[in-house]
């Protein structure tokens, strides 16, 4: 079945790209959270790994399995990521500086904090009620996915599905926050 859907593939098929991923992605996205201890870092992980697939079919060349191939994969964007220690330490840099000036801003930094923290809130509040629920359990109550799962009665993968949609709609409605804090010298 692997050579035949790998076949497929090299020849451009949407559909083999699909079947791959439907067989493997959670294979990959367990590798990757295994290594960084990060859902949303794995995410993005296992997502580039699969774009990184499509992008390169046409030159793939395996001397062993495809599942293989894909947590070497794994491996290698782990360690790029470290060794570049790029968003990680970018994000945590600047919400560490957030955090400092939050302590000795002005009364007006204050308020615009207070703003940010609401608009964050606000973001939240318009995801729909289940998904609400699954991210608060995980952000808010630092509950693991499978605590979540049992006391949701559903399973793991709808958890997981249900943190990482969370993540991208939040990620998009809230990008411009940051950009907000860095005008006006807040980060």
């Amino acid at each position: 079945m692997s050579e035949i859907l790998l076949s497929s593939l090299q020849c451009g098929s949407h559909q083999a790209m699909e079947e791959i991923y439907q067989v493997y992605w959670e294979d990959v996205f367990d590798a990757a959270l295994k290594k960084t201890g990060d859902e949303a870092l794995a995410q993005d992980i296992t997502q580039e790994i699969f774009i990184s697939l499509w992008e390169n079919r046409t030159s793939l060349n395996l001397t062993a399995s495809l599942g293989a191939y894909l947590h070497g994969a794994v491996k290698y964007k782990v360690i790029n990521y470290f060794r570049s220690g790029s968003a990680k330490a970018q994000h945590q840099n600047a919400l560490s500086m957030l955090m400092d000036k939050q302590h000795i801003a002005a009364a007006d930094d204050k308020l615009i904090l207070k703003e940010l923290h609401l608009e964050v809130d606000a973001a939240i509040a318009l995801l729909p009620e289940k998904m609400q629920l699954v991210f608060s359990m995980s952000r808010k109550q630092e509950k693991s996915i499978k605590e979540i799962a049992s006391e949701l009665d559903v399973s793991v993968q709808t958890v997981k599905n249900q943190i990482s949609a969370a993540l991208k709609l939040l990620k998009k409605s809230l990008s411009y926050i940051l950009l907000i804090a860095m005008l006006i010298g807040l980060t």
